[in-house]
């Protein structure tokens, strides 16, 4: 198996749960309802990119309470006895499945009913070190097995990062229209106007990023955290990690040195790193290869040192750091 082509998921529902909402009764301060008591629905979001879309798509209906908080890595988040708490309160839970195992043990401890599993809204899709990069062979062996555990713990070590790719990332922002209109029914209608201008901007992000990067230089980019195989694959790029989807982990002396004959090769003129992980590693591999260096959000939480406000001004500051690495006409 050529490790750093894409390998598509056949058997996606139930083999890796992209994200689920669970709808569930509050406790003693909820209203016949479900609703809290100042109205709105008591909506508990994971980490950032679920809490963007409880945001635009709730509006006024809805309060969300954010597990990760900003500037704490979303993957080594260790829950406290109240937050664990606030999920069984919630009359919304809305998680990625795969990204944070502490949230998936304590979502799955709580109990709750009603679920709707958003893992049927979109398709997952195994992405390698090397994810939707198919101009270069490497050999199996020491690299496939480093490949095998950068999977954030998923059952068949699909890519959860979807939010990443606009189109994707809409197909769950509909879905989770739809549930905060069945829990909320009464205001239904404001919530899938909601959903529609969100997909629309969504849309507009995504021919942005078509467009801009139609024609480039090069269509190679190496980043610290494969967390960009879906963006990859969208735009016909392709994504050289320097370690798997799992950004802590270290990669392997060949694995170096097989990056710096990829650089040398395909003209790659950047190394990506991310705002809540360390620098170290991109900043020494470009130094040995002569290679600039840069931010590549991926968008896991939203920091002062993020380039942008929200997920929309980030992946633009994305879009643009891409069109200058790659050499966009």
């Amino acid at each position: 198996m050529n490790v750093r082509r894409l390998i598509p998921t056949a058997a996606v529902a139930g083999a890796v749960t992209l994200g689920i909402v669970t709808l569930s009764a509050c406790g003693g301060t909820s209203d016949a309802a479900g609703k809290g008591s100042d109205g709105k629905l008591d909506v508990v979001a994971s980490f950032y990119p679920m809490q963007f879309l409880a945001e635009q798509i709730g509006g006024g209906h809805v309060a969300v309470t954010t597990l990760t908080k900003p500037g704490v890595e979303p993957h080594d988040l260790e829950l406290k006895p109240r937050q664990i708490g606030e999920l069984g309160e919630a009359d919304v839970v809305l998680y990625l499945k795969g990204i944070q195992p502490a949230v998936d043990d304590a979502v799955a401890q709580a109990g709750v009913k009603n679920t709707v599993d958003a893992a049927t809204l979109t398709k997952l899709e195994a992405h390698g070190t090397g994810a939707g990069h198919e101009g270069h062979d490497h050999a199996e062996g020491e690299h496939a097995e480093e490949e095998a555990g950068h999977d954030h713990g998923s059952e068949a070590g699909n890519d959860p990062h979807v939010w990443l790719d606009p189109v994707k990332y809409a197909e769950v922002a509909k879905g989770v229209g739809s549930a905060l209109e069945k829990a909320d029914p009464a205001n239904a209608a404001d919530y899938r106007k909601n959903t529609d201008a969100l997909v629309g901007k969504l849309g507009d992000l995504n021919t942005a990023f078509a467009d801009g990067l139609k024609n480039t230089e090069t269509k190679t980019f190496i980043t610290t955290h494969s967390a960009f195989g879906y963006l990859a694959e969208r735009y016909g790029l392709d994504q050289e990690g320097i370690s798997g989807i799992d950004p802590e982990s270290e990669p392997s002396p060949a694995r170096i040195k097989e990056l710096q004959d990829v650089a040398k090769k395909d003209k790659v003129t950047t190394v990506f790193f991310e705002t809540l992980a360390s620098d170290k590693t991109a900043k020494t591999l470009a130094g040995d290869t002569g290679l600039k260096t840069d931010v590549l959000d991926p968008l896991e939480g939203i920091t002062d040192t993020s380039k942008g406000d929200d997920y929309i001004e980030v992946m633009r500051s994305n879009l643009a750091a891409l069109q200058k690495a790659l050499g966009a006409k």
